[in-house]
């Protein structure tokens, strides 16, 4: 709803296009790269998943903040997205049980957005021209200011971010009954990811992204999981080198979203970025190894290279988006070690891909097996 209360704001994106609205959350400027979100539900998982830091968000449906804020149902620890762009956004909270309302929630977090634009008018504008820089101001900088900021903000093409969302100490999180240990590396991990495999027996301790391997060998986990997380996966060499050591342990490893295009880049698969990403919760993906379909959570602007992925011998794509034919999950043909472009720990209506998680602990409970019938072994675990 348009509250004439609030101060005027700008939306200015890098291509000069300028949409001006009512300002909404805490006040001043931001920048960030733009993209938009086609789900109708879940702006409070959107806003703290970790792997839209340094992104300016474009909600697709028009009513914002209606139901409020609840903190269980965050994704992390605090808001992530760089700035926020709605049509209607609400000041009031409906739902019973709501801690607070968005407002409040965003002004708590410091976080800048604007209301009351045409967001299908910048949506199809995004959809045309790309993914680009943009800035939110409610600060009254004149727009020649304002164009200056934009200017030195840096490209997400080329820039590391996982570094700002990782846990900085390892901690763990663990199920009722303990069956598996699994070694998470932190890249900006969303904490339903967590919740599903402890629901699945899995004690998780959680990991820094510069964690040694050793350390974690020392640990002894029965798997790896490979997290989410924001940024260039081509600009991480370091977290590449360390990947290609896990999946070189033959321990099993899953790998999604970030996780799995850094495990493409560990095995010489390419990734590149993408004209403007998948955003959303109704991402139709093919699973190549059954023939089902289902619908997916999707969150990624780089994608791995589809000719790439086709000519390493040591891998096969398993997944494949239907709407462009884009590689969605792989893995490797000797190890046991795959990987989804897609979120499998969200709830886009129906839980289609939760069957990964179950994969993944099938894989562990084979590779427990097999360690003990032959015993113990370190001929394929290299330590860094």
């Amino acid at each position: 709803m348009l509250v004439s209360h609030r101060p005027k704001a700008i939306l200015l994106l890098a291509d000069g296009t300028v949409f001006e609205g009512r300002a909404i959350g805490a006040r001043g400027s931001t920048t960030g790269e733009i993209c938009f979100n086609t789900g109708m539900t879940g702006y409070q998982e959107i806003f703290t998943d970790p792997s839209y830091t340094g992104q300016i968000m474009v909600m697709a449906s028009p009513h914002i903040g209606n139901y409020g804020v609840k903190d269980p149902e965050s994704e992390s620890g605090s808001v992530r997205i760089a700035g926020l762009v709605v049509k209607k956004f609400s000041d009031v909270r409906s739902r019973p049980g709501s801690d607070r309302s968005l407002d409040d929630h965003l002004l708590r977090e410091g976080i800048i957005g604007i209301s009351d634009i045409d967001t299908r008018k910048l949506v199809r504008h995004i959809r045309d021209q790309g993914a680009q820089n943009a800035l939110i101001s409610s600060d009254d900088s004149a727009i020649e200011v304002l164009r200056e900021k934009l200017g030195a903000a840096p490209s997400m093409e080329g820039l590391e971010l996982s570094s700002r969302v990782t846990t900085g100490e390892p901690y763990e999180s663990a199920p009722v009954e303990t069956l598996h240990r699994v070694a998470l590396l932190d890249l900006g991990v969303k904490s339903n990811i967590i919740r599903c495999l402890n629901e699945r027996g899995c004690l998780v301790r959680v990991f820094p992204m510069d964690t040694p391997l050793g350390t974690m060998l020392d640990w002894g986990p029965d798997g790896f999981m490979l997290s989410n997380g924001p940024g260039d996966p081509a600009a991480m060499s370091d977290t590449v080198q360390l990947v290609r050591a896990i999946v070189d342990t033959d321990i099993p490893t899953f790998g999604i979203c970030l996780g799995h295009q850094l495990l493409c880049e560990s095995q010489g698969i390419s990734t590149e970025k993408m004209h403007h990403g998948h955003h959303g919760i109704n991402h139709p993906v093919k699973d190549l190894t059954t023939g089902q379909d289902e619908i997916t959570s999707q969150n990624h602007g780089f994608v791995v290279q589809r000719g790439a992925a086709e000519a390493n011998a040591h891998a096969e794509i398993t997944h494949v988006h239907l709407n462009d034919g884009s590689v969605a999950g792989i893995r490797l043909k000797a190890r046991p070690v795959f990987s989804v472009q897609y979120h499998p720990e969200a709830g886009p209506g129906p839980n289609d891909a939760r069957y990964l998680f179950d994969r993944f602990v099938e894989l562990m409970a084979q590779h427990q097996r097999s360690v003990e019938q032959k015993g113990p072994t370190t001929a394929n675990i290299t330590r860094t």
